[in-house]
């Protein structure tokens, strides 16, 4: 049954959600936005339902092409966000311990989420671009330095033939070698499905056994992939957790749309189905449904959210998966060199994230110049470049709040998994302490 602190939850993420345009309701990423998840059997609450909120998801909220002025008035005066958000902290105060840290933290960035909504409908001044970074990662933004990281990949492919000898040359290396190992979009069904039970099998032997025994049984990886045309992401994870089984217990399905224009290599597709299904996102939600309808995790647990603390933590968990499912802790134990790189190019995709943020909001250079840098200095695609720079760049939400995220989350889950054994850390990162974000997974391992 949701607590008063749940029904805060619900009103505050539901409706900075609605605000945003997004319909945690939507089965597709194309619909939803920052609400991630709705998967308890509660009512959806006035946030949602009330008849303003259909007009501002339909107009897009505040982030849409313009700006539905009626329906934001009318959902304004009919649903009290500040109160509810300032409901989520003053619960959070009475509860204390770490829930009460984590809905402390929650409360911020919702906070945050609101102010930069009131900025983009001109009715606020304009949010300091450390003030959103700060919330949603706990830490002041700063540059990316992937030198390292290119470094290491120009070393592995001249092993494999595919010499360079500066950063035009490795940039086509790079390219090449991807073009060698391309994975065929219309083929991402089957090929799909091999590589999720090769991590489930993997997670198995190196992960479950570190967690609760009531977490064995929950299918880790119920997933359909799906290919959609033209996204403005190159794909996204939709956990449902709606479907119930005869005795009511759930399903804990979800879906994982794939943009068909992705150029992507067969050890990038591997890095990204850990990321995304197992032990990555989809295993991640399961287990936190299960915690929740085992009495074990509060109502926020059941309706998760972009550009918070947990976000955060849930990125850096995603991108460590491929090392959890192998049980290493380092890259360099990888004993393959094509796996090495394709986990290579994808954090310093995620330094590209961070450094499109930085550069975008932080410098304030056009996007002709970020996207350049991002392909030169990160090796990614154009198509990544161009997106990265555009779309999730100057998106005055993600581009402040989302993009540095990935960057944050997976230093400090390596540096976790490198501090604490396994059967400490594993089961604090997965929630079975006790839902946890970026800042409190701290908490949850010292007590």
């Amino acid at each position: 049954m949701m607590d008063q602190a749940g029904k805060y939850v619900a009103d505050a993420v539901l409706g900075i959600d609605t605000l945003w345009g997004g319909d945690v309701m939507c089965p597709s990423g194309t619909g939803r936005f920052i609400a991630d998840s709705w998967f308890s059997d509660e009512e959806l609450p006035v946030a949602y339902t009330h008849a303003a909120a259909a007009r501002l998801r339909k107009s897009g909220g505040v982030s849409g092409k313009e700006i539905d002025r009626g329906a934001l008035d009318e959902y304004l005066r009919a649903v009290n966000l500040p109160d509810a958000i300032a409901g989520v902290r003053s619960q959070a105060a009475s509860i204390g311990g770490l829930r009460g840290a984590y809905l402390n933290g929650l409360a911020i960035c919702l906070e945050v989420m609101w102010e930069l909504a009131m900025e983009v409908a001109g009715r606020g001044d304009p949010v300091p671009y450390t003030r959103a970074v700060e919330a949603s990662t706990g830490k002041p933004p700063e540059p990316s330095q992937p030198e390292a990281k290119r470094e290491r990949v120009a070393e592995l492919l001249g092993r494999g033939g595919y010499a360079s000898h500066d950063g035009n040359s490795l940039l086509a290396a790079v390219d090449t070698w991807r073009n060698d190992r391309i994975c065929p979009m219309a083929s991402v069904r089957p090929l799909g499905a091999a590589v999720i039970a090769h991590f489930d099998n993997l997670s198995a032997k190196h992960l479950v056994p570190f967690l609760p025994t009531e977490l064995a049984a929950v299918p880790r990886a119920n997933i359909n992939f799906l290919p959609i045309k033209d996204a403005w992401f190159s794909g996204s994870m939709n956990y449902l957790g709606r479907a119930r089984n005869a005795d009511r217990s759930p399903q804990f399905e979800a879906t994982y749309e794939i943009n068909a224009s992705l150029k992507i290599s067969y050890p990038e597709f591997e890095q990204l189905v850990s990321h995304e299904v197992v032990p990555g996102h989809v295993t991640t939600f399961a287990y936190l449904q299960k915690l929740y309808t085992s009495g074990k995790a509060g109502f926020e647990a059941t309706v998760l959210t972009m550009n918070t603390r947990a976000a955060t933590l849930f990125e850096g968990l995603a991108n460590n998966a491929i090392l959890i499912a192998h049980g290493l802790t380092d890259l360099a134990q990888v004993p393959e060199d094509d796996a090495q790189i394709g986990v290579l190019l994808a954090l310093l995709q995620d330094g590209a994230k961070n450094q499109s943020s930085y550069m975008t909001w932080g410098e304030g250079r056009k996007q002709p110049e970020v996207a350049a840098a991002l392909r030169r200095d990160f090796l990614v695609t154009e198509e990544r470049a161009d997106k990265l720079s555009g779309a999730w760049g100057r998106h005055p939400l993600l581009g402040r709040m989302y993009l540095p995220a990935y960057r944050a989350g997976t230093e400090k889950v390596a540096a976790l998994r490198r501090k604490h054994p396994p059967e400490r850390v594993l089961p604090a990162l997965y929630g079975c302490r006790g839902l946890v974000d970026v800042e409190t997974i701290d908490l949850a391992l010292s007590a």
